[in-house]
């Protein structure tokens, strides 16, 4: 609908060479907004106000040009000139008609455009670190950026889904060591247990299911020489640390990285079996301990030392990274030879360029702030434009029962997994809720809501219209009816009720609210558009009849209804939440 306007002022323009010359920068499209008000028309523009300056002349004055120049259209009824120069647009029921209609020919593509001539994106997102089952502030990063990447999907963007794999350094060491501990637990051996260790009941898990067979399987006595018996000190880290170095004495590095590996991999595929079933699927795990294995890091390494970036410092090599608007210099390889986690970072991105990815989208913690500066300068330093690459942060998540915020903690065995949650709720109210709010903003989860089959529970409520409307079809077909819907569609005029009216316009917006919803990487305008548009149908089911003996009204009527259905399940395709057909 949006396009009819923009379409209309372009050729406005095109016969006003006075003020065409001063567009510029200024698109037509760009100037045109929904009322807010629908006495004030469907769309206003504010395009004669913007090109006021340039023209010297009178908003109102080049408002009133315009107008007369608009050519003739049979899907306008009215336009006139608002408050400092807007031009208001009243759209004629034609406009609407042809809208259902257009949905009604596209039905599952209808909101989408065509993938290609828009930068191909690399999505990354969820990268939780693999050492235990996702939480449920895991769960709001796969939801958001799913959706985001459907979104941007559907306004023609190519988009590659990809999860980074956190499976080098100490943390794995730490996670190979806490499953080597309980499978000593388990042979009888007793050890005290660190308290940097990874805890949970699926440590012993994974050490029950380990395949052992080939790894040293010392004794008590040579358990009980090597392994310390407490933190030195009582410092937890050095203990932990302690404890690695003598798995590995006693393991040998070959049979440590076995465990270490098997345990990695086992929580790894729990990772993914529990996005899957959510609905969240990646096209690549990209391996972080693959960079140095494939001498990525080098190659990254390398271009910024031969474009004369690296210095030393101490016995380290340095990035500037003030240079490039960092608050600090970063170290790349320490004074020990050990290449630094920054190291990997730029690395990781420059690997993405270079694979061919236009745009690098990040979907990261609330506590990553500093990455994006980081990664950015790394990213600059190599020649690429510092815009290539695109963080949102996601805030954290609070679980409400009850009115009363949940406690969620590993140590006291509260409820805190992915999985969990998805068994309370279900993966459509958990899909539904976590969008529903900014990315920014905390999000407050109430769980007695998102259970709930009512009309307080948005997603049912939205859920609930589309099987009313598949309810239609079958009390239609228990009346020995069909809906004639060539028929339908010629008789769309008979669609007259104000409560007809207002969801064909809702109708309407859907593709503008999708093409917000991508650029503002903000998948709630949609949530909340669908209850809105939800909110119509009711309105409209609750005071009209549907299966009327007036064909014209009956076969009109049901097109909206299909146009109606067509556009929630869409916009649900969308969230990743499921159109029932019976509730």
């Amino acid at each position: 609908m949006k396009s009819v306007v923009a379409q209309l002022l372009d050729e406005a323009l095109a016969s006003l060479p006075e003020f065409a010359a001063l567009v510029g920068d200024i698109p037509p499209a760009s100037t045109i907004e929904r009322t807010r008000d629908a006495a004030h028309g469907d769309f206003a523009s504010n395009l004669a106000m913007r090109l006021a300056k340039p023209a010297r002349q009178k908003p109102r004055d080049i408002a009133a040009a315009i107008i007369a120049a608009l050519p003739e259209s049979p899907f306008v009824a009215a336009t006139e000139i608002a408050g400092p120069g807007f031009i208001n647009f009243r759209l004629s029921p034609a406009a609407f008609h042809a809208e259902i209609n257009s949905i009604l020919d596209r039905g599952a593509s209808y909101g989408r455009r065509a993938v290609g001539g828009k930068p191909k994106i690399l999505l990354e997102f969820v990268s939780a670190n693999p050492t235990g089952p996702l939480h449920v502030g895991h769960g709001r990063h796969a939801a958001y950026g799913a959706t985001v990447g459907n979104l941007l999907e559907a306004v023609g963007h190519e988009v590659s889904r990809e999860y980074y794999v956190n499976d080098a350094g100490r943390q794995m060491d730490i996670l190979g060591v806490s499953v080597w501990l309980r499978l000593l637990e388990s042979q009888g051996i007793a050890i005290s247990f660190p308290e940097a260790g990874y805890r949970g009941d699926y440590i012993r898990d994974i050490a029950a299911e380990i395949d052992s067979g080939s790894v040293p399987r010392p004794n008590a006595e040579q358990v009980a020489g090597v392994l310390p018996s407490a933190a030195p000190g009582g410092d937890k880290e050095a203990y932990v640390e302690a404890l690695i170095a003598a798995a590995k004495a006693l393991l040998g590095a070959e049979g440590f990285d076995q465990v270490r590996q098997q345990s990695l991999e086992s929580i790894r595929a729990d990772i993914e079996q529990d996005l899957t079933e959510f609905g969240v699927v990646f096209d690549t795990w990209y391996s972080e301990q693959s960079l140095g294995k494939t001498g990525r890091i080098d190659a990254a390494l390398n271009v910024l030392q031969e474009r004369g970036i690296l210095y030393q410092k101490d016995g380290a090599t340095w990035f500037p990274a003030t240079q490039f608007g960092d608050e600090k210099d970063r170290v790349v390889i320490r004074e020990n030879g050990v290449k630094t986690y920054f190291a990997s970072d730029i690395a990781y991105h420059f690997d993405k360029r270079e694979r061919g990815f236009d745009h690098l989208l990040d979907i990261l913690g609330a506590d990553h702030h500093g990455y994006v500066s980081r990664v950015g300068a790394g990213l600059t330093a190599m020649g690429y434009a510092a815009d290539d690459l695109e963080v949102q942060l996601v805030q954290f998540v609070a679980l409400y029962r009850g009115g009363e915020k949940m406690q969620m903690s590993t140590r006291s065995g509260e409820f805190e997994t992915l999985r969990q949650l998805r068994a309370e709720v279900g993966n459509d109210a958990a899909r539904f809720f976590y969008v529903s709010r900014s990315n920014d903003q905390h999000l407050d989860f109430d769980l007695d809501i998102a259970k709930s089959q009512s009309n307080d529970n948005p997603v049912f409520y939205i859920q609930y219209a589309h099987a009313r409307i598949a309810s239609v079809f079958r009390q239609l077909e228990e009346k020995s009816l069909k809906w004639g819907e060539a028929h339908g569609r010629q008789q769309l005029a008979a669609l007259i009720e104000p409560q007809e009216k207002s969801l064909m316009s809702a109708l309407s917006r859907y593709p503008e609210v999708i093409e917000l919803a991508a650029a503002n990487r903000a998948p709630q305008h949609l949530v909340h558009y669908l209850r809105d548009l939800a909110n119509d149908f009711h309105s409209w089911y609750n005071a009209q009849l549907f299966i009327v003996d007036d064909a014209d009204i009956r076969d009109a009527r049901l097109s909206l209804c299909v146009a109606t259905r067509t556009v929630i399940a869409n916009g649900l395709g969308i969230i990743g939440v499921s159109a029932p057909e019976t509730m």
